[in-house]
């Protein structure tokens, strides 16, 4: 007798299920195809901001980072090697032209890329 008890209770009248369809067929539909056509705008914005994006990530792994890593290492060697010539060998080491060193270093550094 439980059983039939408990299983009752969980059925819907046919009444309530219909009144329930009734409500969503009376609300106002979107058309599909204006849904679509968003859809394809955001995906196609979508697509040309991951292309920038790798385009900017090649531009930074291709020809940035290995411009800035060979400056600074060249400064850092010249830096280095006037350090150990004055420690070593009491050699003063002096840059006449701090501009004309550093562009100078810019332009090998460009060279070889």
């Amino acid at each position: 007798m439980s059983q039939y008890l408990g299983s009752e209770s969980f059925m819907l009248s046919e009444g309530a299920a219909s009144s329930e369809n009734d409500d969503v067929e009376s609300l106002p539909s979107i058309s599909s195809g204006i849904l679509d056509s968003d859809d394809e705008a955001e995906s196609d914005a979508q697509k040309e901001w991951e292309a920038s994006l790798e385009q900017l990530q090649l531009m930074l792994t291709m020809v940035i980072v290995p411009f800035a890593g060979k400056y600074l290492g060249r400064k850092f060697a010249y830096w280095s090697w006037a350090r150990y010539m004055e420690w070593a060998h009491d050699v003063e080491i002096r840059w006449t032209n701090k501009t004309t060193f550093n562009a100078v270093g810019a332009v090998e550094a460009a060279s070889s890329l």
